[in-house]
């Protein structure tokens, strides 16, 4: 039997890929985070599924249930927000799994950030704008950064920045990247994108911060900072500019 970590998306129910959907629908136990889903997400399980939500549970007991339904002859679906490749935890399971002796795989979902992209109706890479996306987040109580990838680091680049659980962090977060991209750089939040709750946020470094705190946001947002967010005057891409090109060559 097999643990499926699944990308859960940004937490609509209907923007789960059809391969997350089949395993959950196989799978007789179901742990998810509670915290990010919304509840119509565990819709697609069986009516009989053992639901577990680890939004309080430590990985030593995330892991032993894991570990219990495999040896139960159980497929089991671990949920995880977004896309499991990035802030999922995945990596500290599958190792814990691994020693276990345990069969995982991972099946790909729809990041948090390009949900909130997508209702901002904002593309992240706009030609001669910005043709980079980092994708990281800022520490307080958590593991520390690895050395040199700071926000002044990322920012000197003018990359389109997405920051990960860090919106506890926003007023900080405003005053570091100012310097590098401006006070009036535009700036999206994405709050539970997708879910009935969903909150978009749109303002710039001058003043994204006290709108975030006039709406009390405390988690599962994503803050996405950048000129590209709000760019309208740029070249267009040599994508579709009708220029002759070798058809078997890929093109910028």
């Amino acid at each position: 039997m097999t643990v499926h970590f699944i990308g859960a998306g940004p937490g609509a129910a209907d923007l789960l890929t059809v391969r997350a959907v089949r395993l959950l629908q196989q799978s007789p136990v179901c742990l998810y985070a509670g915290t990010y889903l919304d509840a119509e997400v565990l819709g697609h399980c069986p009516p009989d599924a053992k639901l577990v939500d680890t939004q309080h549970l430590d990985l030593d007991t995330i892991t032993a249930e894991l570990v219990a339904a495999h040896g139960a002859g159980q497929d089991v679906a671990r949920l995880c927000s977004g896309d499991p490749s990035v802030f999922s935890a995945v990596a500290e399971q599958a190792r814990r799994l691994d020693a276990a002796g345990v069969p995982w795989d991972v099946c790909p979902g729809v990041p948090a950030y390009a949900a909130a992209a997508a209702l901002a109706g904002r593309e992240l890479t706009v030609p001669e704008v910005a043709q980079s996306v980092v994708l990281t987040r800022t520490q307080r109580d958590s593991t520390r950064m690895p050395r040199g990838e700071t926000l002044e680091a990322f920012a000197a680049t003018g990359a389109t920045l997405v920051l990960h659980l860090s919106i506890r962090r926003v007023r900080e977060i405003a005053e570091r990247l100012t310097p590098f991209y401006g006070a009036d750089c535009p700036v999206v939040i994405g709050s539970r994108v997708t879910q009935p709750d969903e909150l978009v946020l749109r303002g710039t470094l001058a003043d994204i911060a006290e709108q975030t705190e006039r709406h009390g946001l405390k988690q599962a947002a994503v803050i996405i900072v950048g000129r590209a967010v709000d760019s309208r005057d740029f070249v267009e891409s040599h994508l579709y500019s009708g220029a002759s090109r070798d058809p078997d060559v890929a093109q910028d």
